[in-house]
């Protein structure tokens, strides 16, 4: 919930020149996603929630954001592009359709949807507006052992991939969580939320289009006193170009871990395969943005930490102002919450002994 990356300022345009908002902060991840706007040159002039208190602790962040009245009053600004948000995943479909139909670009939290037919509604609201529905899949997009991969991979350094393992582990803090996060049908099961990171990751790595999920599992395995909670969830896709994956999230990280969650991605290739270690390499004094590489070479280990930098946020601000699709594509982000969402819907509820 907290979890909020700062990179190297990279700004990408003048100030003024790309103004946003950030309305709705339900989850922890609006800060990653002010953070990384406000170092690619984004202007922050904005803040708005119906909790005063959320909106006064964003303001201590930062500044330099005014307290709006109402979402309309930040609707109402002909200077805002891009609006931010990281609402309870339910409602983030529904605020994105607001804001496209006030002229204004949606930058969401993940998952963006929770429904099926969440995203057809907010298809044909893309196509009739021309506005852009981003997605912030942040284990992607602001963790740099991560873009460091996709670079290695473009350059061919482990030939084509085939196969794509995302394990997603992260703490529960149940003490410390809201209501809405034991609601299922508020955030939309554990395939959807937490998965769709790693659908993204995979549709990104071998460079698929879709994927078509093969089996899916979901468990409460150890927390009846949350019922409407799913601590585990599995899934097997193959992807239209032939590629195939397998992904885990879960509720279980060990107290002995001194970070949130041990997320890990190996990707196998033709010629070589790579292991990236996100958040922390375990039982060494290194923290995470480790990136292995095995090829005919030999074995390669990179701490890239502070050293590649989050490039998408620029991307995406130039895409706002250029209106073009450098950062990431509608229909990738679309397909990765399409993939996430159909695992979900199709998963086998599993018993626990």
């Amino acid at each position: 919930m907290t979890y909020a990356p700062r990179g190297k300022p990279a700004p990408v345009c003048a100030p003024g020149d790309c103004v946003f908002a950030a309305v709705a902060l339900d989850h922890g991840h609006i800060y990653g996603q002010t953070n990384g706007l406000r170092e690619a040159g984004g202007t922050l002039r904005w803040v708005y929630d119906p909790d005063p208190e959320k909106a006064a602790a964003f303001q201590r962040a930062y500044p330099e954001a005014q307290v709006a009245r109402s979402l309309d009053e930040v609707l109402a600004d002909p200077d805002v592009r891009l609006v931010a948000s990281a609402a309870v995943p339910s409602e983030r479909a529904p605020l994105g359709l607001r804001v496209m139909a006030a002229g204004k670009d949606y930058f969401t939290d993940k998952s963006p949807f929770t429904t099926l037919a969440q995203l057809a509604e907010v298809r044909r609201a893309v196509a009739a507006t021309g506005r852009k529905y981003l997605v912030y899949y942040s284990e992607r997009l602001h963790n740099e052992a991560a873009v460091f991969a996709g670079d290695l991979i473009a350059r061919g350094a482990i030939g084509r991939v085939i196969h794509v393992l995302g394990l997603g582990p992260h703490r529960l803090n149940a003490p410390s969580r809201p209501a809405w996060f034991f609601d299922k049908a508020r955030y939309g099961g554990i395939l959807t939320d937490i998965g769709s990171h790693q659908c993204e990751q995979f549709l990104y790595y071998t460079g698929a289009t879709h994927g078509r999920v093969t089996a899916a599992r979901v468990a409460n395995h150890h927390h009846p006193e949350h019922p409407g909670l799913e601590d585990f969830g599995e899934a097997m896709v193959v992807g239209d170009n032939g590629a195939s994956f397998y992904f885990r999230v879960d509720w279980f990280t060990p107290d002995g871990l001194r970070t949130w969650g041990d997320g890990r991605t190996l990707i196998q290739g033709t010629d070589g395969y790579l292991e990236l270690r996100k958040y922390v390499d375990i039982a060494t004094d290194r923290m995470g943005d480790q990136v292995y590489l095995v090829d005919r070479h030999g074995e390669r280990r990179f701490d890239v930490a502070g050293q590649v930098g989050f490039p998408f946020f620029g991307r995406l601000l130039l895409d706002v102002l250029h209106r073009t699709e450098t950062a990431m594509t509608q229909d990738h982000a679309f397909a990765a919450a399409e993939i996430s969402m159909t695992a979900q819907a199709v998963a086998e509820q599993a018993v626990s002994m």
